[in-house]
């Protein structure tokens, strides 16, 4: 998730109910620019657009992200899907509903957010997209318990529309002590029991493993421990959120291994912003998951 400095992440996740139209595009025959080593297979990995709207082009991303070996981009709505076809790419996270201080947590929520959430339900099933974002929304001095109740409760009147759609709604963990002050969900036990709550297989956390090392770290714990709640996830290096590789504390080769281990069969975004050459970052990055 974008800090205050980058705003385009927020931007992406509204106004989602654009045309889905003209999604049938024949993927190109790259030539030169042909995939230049093969990923292991065990980490399915993609790229957050919003980290490099400032350094390359849309279709920039794209050609870089098939060369190397990424599967998907993430966090982008309907208008850039057909950018995503041409090379044969995913979107692994769309809209959903809501936004970060507005989400779930209040009942007064409820009944927009569950158009909302329907609405883009179907664009996302109609292109062949696995997953939805949605937000807890900030605490403005709300209780936890009662964050939690109502989450489940809203949650539970659009899941069974998820699951006959095939599509998995995804509760994304930020963190409040930096990025997103107040913010609900910010720590891991707040997501579990919503999702122990509504009960459903298309339903889970998007577990952020930037912002949850600032909150709580011990990651390979808590993803072994809670793995079967999660249905994505996001890399992002500490502090700073720019690259993941050696001038950052977090060692993201041991936490790959974790995930691998618990049969994860979904998507690993990377969601950090470069410091420094875009495309050497995402190479370099895609070589450290890829375990």
């Amino acid at each position: 998730m974008a800090n205050s400095n980058h705003p385009s992440r927020r931007a992406i996740l509204t106004g989602a109910a654009g045309v889905a139209g003209g999604m049938a595009l024949a993927p190109l025959a790259f030539g030169a620019d042909a995939p230049e080593r093969k990923s292991s297979g065990k980490i399915n990995q993609s790229i957050s657009k919003w980290c490099y709207d400032r350094k390359l082009s849309y279709e920039e991303l794209c050609r870089h992200a098939v060369r190397i070996g990424y599967k998907a981009i993430d966090l982008i709505g309907p208008k850039d899907w057909p950018m995503l076809k041409k090379y044969n790419l995913v979107a692994s996270m769309c809209p959903g509903s809501g936004s970060i201080p507005q989400g779930w947590n209040r009942k007064e929520n409820h009944a927009r957010q569950i158009e909302e959430m329907k609405k883009n339900i179907d664009l996302a099933a109609e292109a062949g997209m696995p997953n939805v974002i949605c937000f807890s929304g900030n605490r403005d001095g709300q209780p936890d318990e009662e964050g939690i109740k109502n989450c489940i409760e809203g949650l539970k009147q659009v899941v069974g529309y998820a699951e006959k759609k095939g599509v998995t709604i995804c509760m994304e963990y930020l963190n409040s002590k930096v990025d997103h002050k107040d913010y609900a969900f910010d720590r891991i036990a707040y997501g579990v029991a919503i999702a122990k709550g509504v009960g459903s297989e298309r339903f889970g956390i998007l577990y952020d493993i930037y912002h949850a090392q600032i909150m709580e770290g011990d990651i390979i714990r808590t993803i072994r421990e809670n793995h079967q709640y999660i249905k994505h996830y996001h890399t992002g290096g500490n502090p700073g959120r720019h690259e993941i590789d050696e001038t950052q504390e977090i060692y993201y080769p041991a936490i790959m291994k974790a995930i691998v281990e618990t049969g994860f069969k979904g998507y690993v975004g990377q969601e950090f912003v470069p410091a420094g050459d875009p495309v050497k970052a995402l190479e370099n990055a895609f070589r450290i998951c890829d375990v």
